[in-house]
This record gives structure tokens, C-alpha cells and sequence, in this order.
């Protein structure tokens, strides 16, 4: 099911998320000093959690531990149909690497196409941080799950490469067939078709429901960003919204009615 994908490959995303993710503030953003760093882009994390973080796959100049699990491509859920993309933004901080995307290939092109990026396949590593994406485009002809190749080579100025590197992965996508007149449906909506389905990750609890992206409405008695606490009081109302809950001191508590 497209909804299951979707909450384990995001679940997985989280328990990385837990070990090797920098929160940033309003206002932070990435200095150009230091050693070569490659991280998944926050909004994106943000579309299927809600929460602003940035999940990095190479840390000043050092590929995260999970990366080099012989097991990560087993525990890597598949990718949900709902996700055709995926955003990087890396830095060469003060020094130079060069890269080679030397493998993009898909196993089954019937079902998802060949994989492509948003920048050449070989280059230089920008100083700066710079975005760019992996395109994962379904075929539109075919449901099933999709495997696909992806090899990626980074080396010093003096040609050595980069510890850790070369980076390869065999990965899954879900795919499905694509209605008639129908396109990509925008960030946090789950389809084609109608895209009028919201995505929230964690699930909406209690009976709650997803009426925005990553906002759940919650029923009368239960009240937290996925509807998962009950109300401290009996005589609370439950369209209070919670900001204001949080301002009521306890005395008055009692006077809800």
C-alpha cells in the first residue's frame, strides 16, 4: 500500500535522523569553511515529518557510519510511490573533490525509468553548498516495485578517494500506473489523481484527521500535533486550540464549560 510506504520509508528516515542530524534555526545556514558535506535538504524531511532537520549522509569530510552497514540496503524500506525526487545539497568547504555519478540504472525500466540528476555526472564538488536532485521517475505503464542503481565516486585533488567512497546502493521504488490526465501532485499530497489526500507523518492518532500536510484535526477529548494526548481536564473544550491551553494557568481550569 502506498500509505504503508510511505510512513516506514519515513519512519526509517526518523531513526537515522535521531543519530546524524543537525536542527537549524531561522536564520543559520551553512558556512563554506570546513571539509565536504552531502545532506538530504530539510524542507524535504519536513514534507513527510514536519519536522525541520537535515539528515547527512557526509560530514565534513566523512561518510556517516549507517552508510557503510552491509545491512542498510536490507533495512531501507521501499521508496513510496508518492516520493519522485530527492533533494542534496553538498559543500567542498576549503578544499577540492571531484565527483563521478558513474552508475545511474534502473533494473526495470517497464516500471521506473532510468534515474537522472539535476547536475552533470562528472565534475567539481562546489565550495559553497549548492542543491541539486535525484529524479526517480516512474514509467506510468506499470504498478510494481522498481529497483534501481546508483554509484557515486568522490576523490581528493591528488585523485585518492575520499574514505568511504565509492558510495553504491541498490535501492527500491513503488511504483504506479499513471491515471489519464494526470500529473505530479505538489509536496505533502498524496496521488494522482485528485491529490486532495494530505500526508501526515506520524499517522493522525484517536481518530484524528490529516486536513493539511503534517496538521491533524483532532476529535473532541484529544489535542498534540498527531491528536495522541488527551486534554488535562475533563471541563477543557476540545476546539480550544493548544497555544491557548497553554496559557491558561490551572486556576482557571475550572471555569471551562
Amino acid at each position: 500500500m502506498p500509505w504503508a510506504s510511505s510512513i516506514l520509508f519515513t519512519a526509517f528516515l526518523l531513526q537515522i535522523g535521531q543519530v546524524i542530524t543537525r536542527h537549524h534555526r531561522s536564520g543559520n545556514s551553512h558556512k563554506p569553511e570546513g571539509d565536504i558535506s552531502l545532506w538530504i535538504d530539510r524542507q524535504q524531511i519536513k514534507m513527510f515529518s514536519g519536522l525541520e532537520m537535515e539528515i547527512y549522509a557526509i560530514s565534513e569530510g566523512r561518510v556517516l557510519s549507517y552508510l557503510l552497514d552491509p545491512e542498510f540496503e536490507i533495512k531501507l524500506p521501499i521508496i513510496p510511490s508518492e516520493v519522485s525526487y530527492v533533494n542534496l545539497t553538498w559543500k567542498s568547504g576549503v578544499k577540492r573533490y571531484t565527483y563521478n555519478f558513474y552508475q545511474l540504472q534502473s533494473q526495470d525500466e517497464s516500471i521506473l525509468k532510468t534515474p537522472s540528476i539535476t547536475i552533470k555526472s562528472k565534475g567539481r564538488v562546489p565550495r559553497k553548498p549548492k542543491e541539486f536532485s535525484i529524479n526517480l521517475p516512474c514509467s506510468g505503464n506499470s504498478s510494481g516495485i522498481g529497483q534501481f542503481g546508483i554509484g557515486l565516486m568522490i576523490e581528493t585533488r591528488k585523485h585518492k578517494p575520499l574514505n568511504g567512497t565509492p558510495l553504491h546502493f541498490s535501492l527500491r521504488k513503488e511504483c504506479a500506473v499513471r491515471e489519464p490526465n494526470s500529473g505530479p501532485c505538489p509536496d505533502g499530497y498524496l496521488g494522482p489523481p485528485h491529490c486532495k489526500k494530505a500526508l501526515c507523518y506520524p499517522a493522525c492518532m484517536n481518530g484524528g484527521n490529516c486536513t493539511a500536510p503534517g496538521v491533524c484535526s483532532c476529535p473532541p477529548g484529544f489535542q498534540g500535533p498527531n491528536c495522541e494526548g488527551g486534554n488535562s481536564h475533563p471541563f477543557i473544550k476540545s476546539s480550544l486550540p493548544l497555544k491557548n491551553l497553554e496559557e491558561i494557568s490551572i486556576n482557571h481550569l475550572y471555569m471551562l464549560k
